[in-house]
């Protein structure tokens, strides 16, 4: 699928945009915070080998566990997208490639051994970090 064509943004929204962390977001420091209490240890924003521009937010090397914590908007969560008004073409086309990459990336991180959890933003950290810790545990590593 061809990118449709789009409007450029004023350059203050652009500029707003430009401007947002891609790493270190508030709900992945809130995660982190919370694994590295419980004795977890982790590698922070890690590459994927053969893709060099991907990215897991944290990664689990013993164990083989690669966390993403998506954003609603950027990854098009089911429950809280909805498309900006102007480019909507555009954005669905976005939002459509960036969860076309998110399963590219969990289907070579599964070729390289690694169990992948996607979490979504608006997952309460407390059960984000159950859901982490659960999925060490069942791949029978613990990083600790």
């Amino acid at each position: 699928m061809s990118e449709p064509s789009r409007k450029s943004p004023p350059a203050a929204v652009g500029q707003r945009y430009a401007a947002l962390p891609r790493t270190g977001t508030a709900p992945e420091l809130e995660l982190r915070r919370l694994l590295h209490a419980q004795g977890l240890r982790y590698r922070v924003n890690a590459g994927v080998a053969g893709l060099p521009r991907r990215r897991i937010d944290i990664l689990f090397t013993r164990a083989r566990v690669a966390v993403s914590v998506d954003g609603c908007f950027w990854h098009g969560c089911p429950q809280h997208w909805i498309p900006p008004r102007s480019n909507r073409e555009w954005w669905e086309w976005k939002i459509a490639t960036n969860r076309a990459r998110d399963a590219d990336t969990d289907r070579r991180l599964a070729e390289l051994g690694f169990a992948s959890l996607r979490i979504w933003e608006h997952v309460p950290p407390q059960e984000a970090a159950a859901l982490v810790v659960d999925r060490i545990t069942a791949c029978a590593g613990d990083d600790r």
